[in-house]
């Protein structure tokens, strides 16, 4: 299995140099020991868009691309302190949810959340329930406390098809029916919807669609063949969240996002104890 390839466009310019201030992006979401995924994915995709990266930490998981080994939770209290001194005195931030877990978690998460609403630029939710490997990273009776979070303060969630499939209550098999899911979510919980079907049976191409609540968007890129990868949803919605920081319209991040996303998985690095990463 592979990490997403990451020195492409890798560097530390991380202010604005035409409002001369900081460019700050928050991740709340699971550490990822291997790197590849959770926290560490996205403090490295915030940087290599030039934004200053700050973390809450929610899980220390044990992991890597090919299994998740334990998931220890943050105590809530915890969660909320971290946000605390990631939020106060800062001007605007842009904020991302990944891995919650718990539903006390969620819980914590949504109070500071509205506790530091003024402070907060926009707030994308990745809402994580498996891991790649299978894993299910998501409590069953915290999906009732994210759809809340979700519904109250969510400017974007970036579900899978899976994820889709649950927050939509129907199946998805084809394009036109995830079309029809993301209207769904974005009515039910009044916010837009990047439903991404990388998972789709479609060899040729792998195909997301963005929904403003307004009016709709396909995104298609090639599809990468022989690569089996782990982090690309946290990628995904970092790259969006730091464009967003950066001053971009929604539609904009997530176009970019894409294409950087498309770039890393095409530049994967091979992960595993018999071999090297390869590092440029």
């Amino acid at each position: 299995m592979c990490h997403l390839g990451w020195n492409h466009v890798y560097n530390f310019r991380l202010v604005n140099n035409q409002t001369k201030r900081a460019r700050t992006a928050l991740t709340i979401a699971g550490s990822d020991c291997s790197g590849g995924a959770g926290l560490e994915a996205d403090l490295k995709t915030f940087t290599a868009h030039h934004v200053y990266g700050m973390a809450a930490v929610t899980c220390v998981v044990a992991e890597n691309p090919r299994k998740v080994v334990s998931i220890h939770p943050v105590p809530s209290k915890i969660v909320c302190q971290q946000m605390k001194c990631c939020l106060e005195g800062m001007g605007s931030v842009s904020v991302k949810t990944g891995m919650l877990y718990s539903a006390s978690i969620i819980r914590a998460v949504k109070k500071s959340i509205s506790n530091f609403e003024f402070l907060i630029s926009h707030l994308i939710v990745d809402p994580v329930m498996v891991a790649t490997s299978g894993r299910r990273l998501l409590e069953k009776n915290a999906i009732r406390a994210l759809k809340d979070l979700m519904g109250e303060h969510a400017d974007l969630v970036t579900p899978n098809l899976d994820e889709a499939e649950i927050l939509a209550e129907r199946k998805i098999r084809s394009e036109s029916q995830m079309e029809t899911a993301a209207h769904l979510i974005s009515q039910r919980f009044s916010c837009a919807v990047l439903l991404k079907g990388g998972h789709l049976e479609d060899r040729r191409r792998a195909s997301d669609f963005l929904w403003n609540g307004r009016q709709g968007l396909w995104l298609r890129s090639a599809r990468v063949h022989g690569i089996r990868t782990h982090g690309t949803g946290c990628v995904y919605s970092a790259a969006i969240t730091a464009n967003l920081a950066s001053g971009r319209s929604l539609t904009v991040s997530v176009q970019r996002a894409k294409r950087f996303l498309t770039t890393a998985i095409r530049r994967a690095h091979k992960f595993g104890p018999w071999m090297a990463l390869k590092v440029e």
